[in-house]
């Protein structure tokens, strides 16, 4: 995660994201950098626009706090139905006695 943040860092101060800039964040934070790590992270980055990157993650927390309370509206129902389907799969197969007798 301290990889991430030293990228949004530098992103913050305008400053281009790269290796060598990675590298010292992270030096600066008291953390070992991992060489492989921030290669890996620079690679993912690339062609990635930081800016709506962040635009897409704030606008993420909003669209799951509305489509809560409909999910869990809907749950019970959803859970009581998959109970009945599972009730008569179990009868159809003509197992339901042999099951009871492995608990």
């Amino acid at each position: 995660m301290e990889y991430i943040y030293a990228a949004l860092l530098l992103h913050k101060a305008g400053k281009k994201v790269d290796e060598n800039g990675v590298k010292a964040v992270l030096t600066a934070a008291g953390v070992a950098a991992d060489e492989a790590r921030i290669k890996g992270l620079i690679a993912a980055l690339e062609g990635v626009n930081i800016e709506e990157a962040i635009k897409a993650a704030a606008a993420a927390p909003v669209a799951v706090a509305a489509a809560a309370p409909a999910a869990a509206a809907a749950a019970p129902a959803a859970k009581a139905e998959h109970k009945e389907e599972d009730k008569k799969a179990e009868e159809e197969s003509g197992m339901a006695g042999l099951g009871a007798l492995f608990g």
